[in-house]
């Protein structure tokens, strides 16, 4: 257990290193084709661990519409990836903060990473498969590694600045 959240707070602190002395309209901003800036990464990382971590507590009840999402869901969703008016660097770096020291506490409280729930129907789901703690976590894992060498190249691509090699 222990060596998956050491694992998860090294990516954790890699992501927010991407940011380090930037304004907030910097983190804002879009350096790529792509549609993702520094701060929206991390809303959506933020987004991932609550969700998650949810899951592993309550089961399938946390990610209720997330499989049948409407047009206006989707369109909420797609603000998760960027800074919106009023947002600040320093308020979405407290929200991931928060957001993870919750995931340690649920995870550090579980008696066992065994503890499974099943995944709520979707097309890209099988049917009846379940996630245990263990693999939950390392879903998490997984998204905030992935999305740090986003982070990393967004930050290249603003000012040079490299986090990562």
């Amino acid at each position: 257990m222990h060596d998956l959240l050491d694992a998860l707070a090294g990516h954790r602190e890699a992501l927010r290193y991407t940011t380090r002395d930037l304004t907030d309209e910097q983190a804002g901003l879009r350096t790529t084709v792509s549609e993702l800036c520094l701060g929206g990464l991390i809303k959506h990382v933020t987004s991932v661990e609550k969700r998650w971590g949810a899951f592993i507590l309550e089961g399938p009840s946390a990610l209720v519409g997330v499989t049948d999402m409407t047009e206006a869901d989707w369109a909420r969703r797609a603000d998760e990836f960027r800074m919106l008016p009023g947002e600040t660097l320093a308020g979405v770096l407290d929200a991931y903060a928060e957001a993870a020291r919750h995931t340690d506490e649920v995870v550090a409280g579980l008696p066992s990473l065994d503890v499974a729930h099943p995944l709520p129907e979707a097309p890209w789901t099988e049917p009846g498969t379940r996630w245990s703690a263990r693999r939950t976590l390392l879903h998490i894992i997984g998204e905030t590694a992935q999305h740090a060498g986003h982070a990393d190249i967004i930050r290249e691509a603003l000012d040079g600045a490299r986090s990562m090699g």
